[in-house]
């Protein structure tokens, strides 16, 4: 059993949920691990970003989405809207501000103070949704999907630009 893992950062964009494209990169992990049959996952550690597997789309809105990416986020928004005042949702709670305030980075999650930098509770409430996680085969060394399949990392969290991690590992023989 051969065991392969790698990590691809992406940065995302802030304002709106950030769609990746991630397909080239898992590709590319399969072909590096020369697992010829086995499965690959694709994880992210993020508790406001998914990964999901949807058909490729060709036409694209304004800002740069494929039109299956607009539609899944419009959706979202009907069942969980954009968390944009205190309040709003149960979280966050007094409690966890105060023990943000305490990390050694706090001033990462609360510029200046600023509260409403951690208003993402619609952003978790998607990610646990959509799920963090992804398996596919791994079938004579090539991805074992369908010509239009696609792999699609997303953090659902507007308030801020951020680096995120996704993790492929691949397993088999």
């Amino acid at each position: 059993m051969n065991i392969y893992k790698e990590q691809i950062d992406l940065t995302s964009h802030g304002g709106r949920p950030s769609f990746f494209d991630i397909t080239p990169q898992v590709k590319e992990a399969i072909e590096k691990s020369r697992v010829k049959n086995g499965i690959c996952v694709v994880i992210s550690p993020h508790t406001t970003c998914s990964v999901f597997f949807e058909e490729f789309v060709h036409d694209y809105n304004e800002e740069g989405d494929e039109f299956l990416q607009e539609d899944l986020n419009n959706i979202l928004k009907k069942i969980i809207p954009d968390n944009v005042e205190e309040g709003q949702y149960n979280y966050p709670g007094e409690k966890h501000y105060k023990a943000v305030a305490l990390w050694p980075n706090a001033e990462a999650y609360l510029p200046n103070g600023d509260r409403r930098a951690l208003l993402n509770c619609d952003a978790h409430l998607k990610a646990t949704l959509i799920g963090s996680s992804q398996t596919f085969e791994v079938d004579e060394g090539k991805l074992g999907v369908g010509t239009t399949g696609y792999i699609y990392f997303v953090d659902f969290d507007r308030t801020r630009s951020r680096i995120r991690k996704c993790k492929i590992i691949v397993l088999g023989e």
